[in-house]
């Protein structure tokens, strides 16, 4: 499909009305891309305000609804979480109605349950199918594709995130409340459980960060990474404030601050590649996590459908994109990066 092409064809977002679905939705539109908002309830959608070319209804309990709202899409993308209840039967509806598919989970085993479940399918129907394509997951791992240049295999990866704070949307209350799963780190090669109690050190983050208290806290990008990339360890590593205020039920949720939705919150991801004695770094940084996982996502869309893929199937981003070009293309608008030691 060229770039002219998919400008014509309908996107649906899945989970419309949420957080992060609505600033989905205003970033298609910046891009000039028709989408198509899915919820529970049309009438719901339409009295929040949903802006969308059109408005269509289904419930991951009905999979004809489902088959009914991506009718004649050319991807969808889905925001609706706990993704370890919805992923499955929006990705399945997606494939049988020969839609690509990307969802923004943080949860470890929705995307494994992803490529488990849909990678053979989606590659024979020329499908690209995308789980985690968000700050947690498919940005992480991006900055370690860009790191491994002529790089095949590695032989630790570490990832920090720095967070100046964490308000947590009532979405991600709820997907910690039902993602009870002991989380997964790489350790000798393998996908295992991570030691309790969970790690702690500290690390020098580039300003205005700098020192932190770090503690080992996996994402989706674990499984993610481990997807493509051979290292025999990936740990990640979040600082101590956004620790403190994920596991705080006090905490209040997001708070815009200005006219485009966005809260005020600073974020940093740092990794660091070795092998052997020589070691790479990336730091990259931007401002609203849930905000930014709208132009990562929708930039991954847009990449699909124009074609500048490298494989389909149930991927990894940086097994199916060029991580730097892919990076380049949000900077500086969404980030700004800087890498060190290639």
């Amino acid at each position: 499909m060229s770039e002219q092409q998919y400008q014509n064809v309908a996107i649906a977002v899945y989970g419309a009305s949420g957080h992060t679905g609505r600033f989905v939705l205003s970033e298609l539109a910046r891009r000039n891309l028709k989408a198509v908002a899915v919820g529970r309830s049309a009438a719901k959608l339409a009295e929040a305000g949903v802006q969308a070319a059109e408005i269509r209804e289904a419930s991951i309990d009905d999979a004809n609804s489902l088959d009914r709202a991506f009718s004649g899409v050319a991807a969808v993308i889905n925001c609706a979480g706990p993704f370890l209840d919805t992923a499955d039967p929006v990705a399945a509806a997606a494939l049988r109605t020969g839609a690509h598919y990307f969802d923004v989970t943080a949860e470890q085993g929705s995307a494994l349950s992803t490529y488990e479940t849909f990678d053979s399918d989606a590659r024979q129907a020329g499908l690209v199918f995308i789980p985690a394509m968000g700050f947690y997951g498919g940005f992480v791992d991006l900055l370690v594709s860009a790191l491994l240049d002529d790089w095949v295999a590695v032989d630790d990866i570490r990832i920090g995130i720095a967070l100046d704070s964490w308000h947590p949307t009532i979405g991600s209350r709820n997907t910690g409340r039902r993602n009870t799963a002991r989380r997964l780190v790489v350790a000798n090669g393998q996908l295992s459980p991570i030691p309790l109690p969970a790690a702690e050190q500290e690390w020098e983050f580039l300003q205005p960060f700098g020192l932190q208290r770090v503690i080992e806290q996996p994402f989706s990008e674990i499984s993610v990474v481990n997807r493509h990339v051979r290292s025999p360890e990936v740990h990640t590593y979040l600082n101590e404030t956004g620790y403190r205020d994920i596991h705080d039920p006090n905490t209040p949720p997001p708070v815009a601050v200005d006219e485009t939705g966005l809260s005020a919150q600073r974020f940093m991801v740092e990794v660091v590649v070795r092998k052997g004695n020589e070691e790479r770094h990336i730091s990259a940084s931007g401002r609203d996590i849930y905000a930014f996982t709208a132009p990562l996502v929708c930039e991954a869309v847009q990449q699909v459908l124009a074609g500048r893929v490298r494989v389909h199937g149930a991927q990894a981003p940086g097994a199916v994109f060029d991580a730097l070009e892919f990076l380049n293309a949000l900077a500086p608008d969404h980030l700004s990066f800087e890498i060190l030691g290639v």
